[in-house]
C-alpha cells in the first residue's frame, strides 16, 4: 500500500483539511496575523494532514493499533493548537526570560517537539530525527561536553521558552517561511502540474532538441530544468519527469543507470534554477532579509552556467559513444506544442508579476489562478474536476511535506544560537583551517555535502547556514556569496554518494544499479561543482555591480565552465586522450575559481582554449602528441 496516499475513510478529511489550509492561507496573504497565531494554525494543519496522507506503516502492530496511533497524534496536534488559539495573546505579550513558563506550557511545548519529531520521521526518515535528537540532548546535557563544545545546558522551563513560545524556535523562521512564502509556490507547482504543464515542458523540449545529437538527453535536461524551477523539489521532479524521459534515453542507447543518473543531476539544478528554484532559497532571502528576487535574479548567472556545461557535456561524451539522435518519427510521436503554447503563459504571468515588483507570494497565487483559465483559452485543454481536485490534493500535501520536517529544523536554529554553538563552530572551522580561505571554504563544502547525505536540501541548507556562513563572512566574503557557497553544497549533495536521494529516486524510476547511477550523477555535477569558488570571489557572477561589469563576469564563467565541460566529456573534433583532458580540465577549474580578470583566470583561459583550438585545427590528422592514449570508455559511468 502506498503511504503517501490517505486511507479511504480518511481521503475526504485530507481533502478537506486541505481545502481549509489553502483557503487559511489566501486569507493570510489579505489579512495577516500575529506570528504566534497563524504560525501554529498552518503547522498544526501540515501536521495532521502528514499524518493522514503518511499513516503509520509497521509490519509487527495490527491495522486496528496502527490506525490508533494514528488518530491519538491527530488528537494531540488537535490540543496543541488549541493551546495556541486560546494563548496566543499571552504568548505574544509575555517577556522572554520574565514572564513565568507554566506547566501547560511545558506539556504543549513537549507534545509539540515530540509530534515534529515523528512527523519529520514519516516525511523524510530516520536521519534527520537522529540529528535533531542531537540537538536536543545537546541543549540539556551540553555541559557534559568537552572543550568548545560544552555550555551550561539549559533547565526544561529555558529549553520550552525557546523552542516552543517564541518566533526563535519551531515557530521561527523556518515556519514564517512556509507560511509566508513556500505554500504559495508550492500551489503553483501542483496547479501548473495538473493542468499539463510538465509534459509540456517535456514535449517541448524534445521538439527543441530531440533531432540534435544525445537529443534524448538534452531534452530530458531542458525539461527537467523547466519543470525544476517551477516544483523545487528533486526527488519529486524526477519522479514526475523521469518516467517519460529515462525511458526515452534508453531507447537511443544511453544506458540505463546514465540515463538515470543525467535525469537525477537535471531534475536537482531546478533547486538552483530562477524563477522558483527550491524551498531552501525562500529560507535564504528570509535568513538575508532581502526580497525573495533579489535571491532569484543573484541565481541566474550561475544556474545558466551549470545547465548549459551540464548540455555542453552530455553533445559531447554523445559524439563520442556514438549515441544516436531521436528519428522523425520518435519526435512526430509528441503531442504537438503550438494548439498547446498557451500553457506557457502561468510561468510568465508569474514571472511578470515578480519582476514588476508585486510580492512572491501574491505573485505565486494569481499564477495559481491563471493556470485555472489559461486551459480554457482552447478546446485541447480544457480540464475538468478531476484535474481541480487532483490540485487542491497535491498542493497542501506537498506543503504538509515540506513544513513539517523545516519547522523541526527550527529546533536546530534555537540551540545553536541561544548556546553560542554557531560562533563557537565558526571560530573552530577557522582555526582548523589557520585561515586560509580556500581550506576554510574546502572545509564548509565537505561539511554540507556529508550533512546533505540523507537530508532534504532545505534541512541540510538551514544546518550549514547556521553553521558554516558565520566562518565564511569571517573570511571577508560578503553574506549573499556566503549563504550561496552553501545553498550550492546542499543542492549537490543530493547527487552525491553514498546517499544520494535524487539519484536514488531515478535508479528507482529508471530500474538501474542505484550505485552507478549515483555515480553517474555526481560524475555529472562536477561541472557545477567549483561554480560557487567562482561566485565566492567574484560577487559579479551573483548579478553584484555594474551592468559592463556582471556581463564580464558572466562571460567569464561561462568559457571557463565550457573548459571544464569539454574535459568531462571528453571529446573535440575526436575523442581525447586522458593527458589532454586533463591540462583542459586544469585550465577550466583553474579560470572557474579565479576572479574574473585575474592572471591565473587569463592564463586558464589562454591555455584551456589554446589547447582546444589546437584540437580544432590538428585534431583531425592525429598527431601523437595529441593523442597518447586514447580514452574510450564513457566518461560517465
Amino acid at each position: 500500500m502506498r503511504t503517501d496516499t490517505p486511507l479511504l475513510s480518511t481521503r475526504a478529511l485530507a481533502f478537506a483539511i486541505g481545502i481549509g489550509l489553502t483557503l487559511f492561507q489566501i486569507w493570510l496573504l489579505f489579512y495577516p496575523q500575529q506570528p504566534l497565531l497563524e504560525r501554529p494554525i498552518h503547522l498544526c494543519a501540515a501536521l495532521i494532514l502528514l499524518f493522514l496522507y503518511k499513516p503509520l506503516e509497521t509490519p509487527a502492530l495490527p491495522v486496528w493499533l496502527k490506525r490508533g496511533i494514528d488518530a491519538v497524534l491527530i488528537l494531540a496536534t488537535l490540543l496543541v493548537g488549541a493551546y495556541y488559539l486560546q494563548g496566543f495573546e499571552r504568548l505574544t505579550t509575555r517577556m522572554e526570560n520574565v514572564s513565568p513558563v507554566f506547566p501547560i506550557d511545558i506539556a504543549a511545548g513537549f507534545a509539540l517537539v515530540a509530534l515534529l519529531l515523528e512527523g519529520a520521521r514519516r516525511a523524510v526518515g530516520w536521519i534527520l530525527v537522529w540529528v535533531l535528537l542531537a540537538f536536543i540532548a545537546y541543549a540539556f546535557w551540553g555541559n557534559y561536553l568537552p572543550g568548545w563544545l560544552s555550555f551550561r545546558g539549559f533547565g526544561i522551563e529555558a529549553a520550552t521558552e525557546i523552542t516552543t513560545m517564541t518566533t526563535a524556535g519551531v515557530l521561527g523562521i523556518t515556519t514564517s517561511t512556509s507560511v509566508g512564502f513556500i505554500f504559495y509556490f508550492i500551489l503553483f507547482g501542483a496547479f501548473y502540474a495538473a493542468v499539463g504543464g510538465g509534459q509540456f515542458f517535456i514535449d517541448l523540449a524534445i521538439r527543441a532538441a530531440g533531432r540534435a545529437t544525445g537529443g534524448t538527453a538534452k531534452a530530458a535536461i531542458i525539461g527537467s530544468s523547466l519543470m525544476g524551477s517551477i516544483s523545487g523539489s528533486a526527488v519529486a521532479n524526477v519522479v514526475s519527469t523521469g518516467v517519460f524521459t529515462i525511458p526515452l534515453m534508453k531507447r537511443t542507447g544511453i544506458p540505463g543507470h546514465r540515463a538515470a543518473g543525467i535525469e537525477a543531476i537535471a531534475s536537482t539544478g531546478g533547486q538552483i534554477m530562477p524563477p522558483v528554484m527550491g524551498v531552501a532559497a525562500f529560507i535564504m532571502a528570509e535568513l538575508l532579509g532581502i526580497p525573495y528576487v533579489e535571491v532569484a535574479l543573484a541565481a541566474l548567472i550561475p544556474a545558466v552556467a551549470f545547465y548549459l556545461a551540464l548540455i555542453l557535456v552530455v553533445d559531447l561524451a554523445a559524439r563520442r559513444d556514438g549515441v544516436r539522435a531521436m528519428t522523425a518519427e520518435e519526435v512526430a510521436e509528441t503531442e504537438t506544442i503550438i494548439p498547446r503554447l498557451h500553457l506557457i503563459l502561468p510561468p510568465l504571468v508569474l514571472i511578470a508579476l515578480l519582476v514588476s515588483g508585486y510580492s512572491a507570494p501574491y505573485s505565486a497565487v494569481i499564477a495559481s489562478v491563471s493556470c485555472l483559465v489559461v486551459p480554457f483559452l482552447r478546446r485541447n485543454t480544457w480540464i475538468g474536476w478531476k484535474e481541480v481536485r487532483e490540485a487542491f490534493l497535491e498542493a497542501p500535501k506537498q506543503a504538509a511535506e515540506v513544513a513539517v520536517p523545516i519547522a523541526a529544523i527550527g529546533l536546530v536554529i534555537a540551540v545553536a544560537v541561544q548556546s553560542n554553538l554557531a560562533l563557537k563552530f565558526a571560530g573552530s572551522l577557522m582555526a582548523l583551517s589557520e585561515g586560509s580561505i580556500y581550506a576554510s571554504l574546502a572545509l564548509a563544502m565537505l561539511g554540507c555535502i556529508v550533512m546533505g547525505m540523507g537530508l532534504p536540501t532545505v534541512a541540510a541548507y538551514i544546518i550549514g547556514a547556521v553553521l558554516f556562513v558565520p566562518a565564511i563572512q569571517d573570511l571577508g566574503i560578503p553574506p549573499l556569496a556566503a549563504h550561496f557557497f552553501i545553498f550550492y553544497y546542499c543542492v549537490l549533495s543530493m547527487v552525491t554518494p553514498p546517499v544520494a536521494l535524487a539519484s536514488f529516486a531515478a535508479a528507482a524510476v529508471g530500474q538501474a544499479s542505484t550505485m552507478k547511477t549515483s555515480l553517474s550523477a555526481f560524475g555529472l555535477s562536477l561541472v557545477a561543482f567549483f561554480i560557487p569558488f567562482g561566485f565566492v570571489f567574484d560577487v559579479g557572477i551573483l548579478g553584484e555591480g555594474t551592468f559592463m561589469g556582471v556581463a564580464f563576469s558572466a562571460f567569464g564563467l561561462l568559457i571557463s565552465t565550457a573548459l571544464w565541460a569539454i574535459a568531462f566529456g571528453g571529446w573535440c573534433v575526436r575523442p581525447l586522450a586522458i593527458p589532454t583532458r586533463a591540462v583542459i580540465g586544469a585550465a577550466g577549474l583553474a579560470a572557474v575559481i579565479a576572479p574574473s580578470g585575474s592572471i591565473v583566470w587569463l592564463g586558464g583561459l589562454l591555455v584551456g582554449w589554446g589547447v582546444v583550438a589546437a584540437l580544432v585545427v590538428f585534431g583531425r590528422g592525429n598527431p601523437a602528441w595529441l593523442s597518447g592514449p586514447v580514452f574510450t570508455k564513457p566518461a560517465i559511468e
